[in-house]
């Protein structure tokens, strides 16, 4: 039981795509993830995600329409949606996630870019 300072944890990497976890509580995982261009279409049949912007605007597509989310601002995207996130112009964005410690990064989508085992920090 120790405060986690979230901007010093973006610090500690650089890496994009590539979710760093920092707390865990009833089966939940607190997560932070840089961001920059684009990531992959997928969904998550069981579990839903948050996203919450620290740094920078995360764009949402979803098959039928985009949301823009800005620092400060947080989404969550339910199970079984399809989404496809990105940034724009070159920007890096900094989210944090919270999810069930079962989600894959990817869901059944694989990719270069997927996270099989994902880290603590």
């Amino acid at each position: 039981m120790k405060a986690i300072n979230i901007l010093n944890k973006f610090g500690l990497f650089s890496e994009n795509w590539t979710p760093k976890i920092i707390s865990e509580l009833n089966g939940q995982q607190v997560k932070l993830a840089k961001l920059k261009d684009e990531f992959v279409w997928h969904s998550h049949e069981q579990e839903d995600e948050l996203f919450m912007v620290f740094k920078g605007t995360l764009i949402m597509e979803f098959r039928d329409h985009q949301e823009v989310i800005r620092e400060g601002e947080m989404i969550t995207v339910p199970r079984g949606v399809e989404h496809f996130p990105r940034t724009q112009n070159g920007e890096e964005v900094w989210v944090l996630l919270f999810e069930p410690k079962e989600t894959k990064h990817t869901g059944h989508v694989k990719d270069k870019r997927t996270v099989e085992h994902q880290s603590w920090i």
